[in-house]
């Protein structure tokens, strides 16, 4: 039996502020990047929420 893909171990809120900044890294947000960045901080939102809960 294969496990669900959530199961698999999720990137921390920390690991994808570093990938978000990495695409700002020239000062400003190149357009081919913006659906990326879009992708990022959608995922930092669930993980900083997640985080959150465990906290708790």
């Amino acid at each position: 039996m294969t496990m669900p893909e959530q199961s698999q171990a999720r990137p921390s809120a920390d690991a994808i502020n570093v990938e978000i900044r990495a695409l700002w890294s020239g000062g400003t947000l190149p357009v081919k990047c913006r659906g990326e960045y879009a992708r990022l901080v959608v995922a930092w939102a669930e993980a900083a929420r997640a985080e959150q809960e465990l906290a708790a």
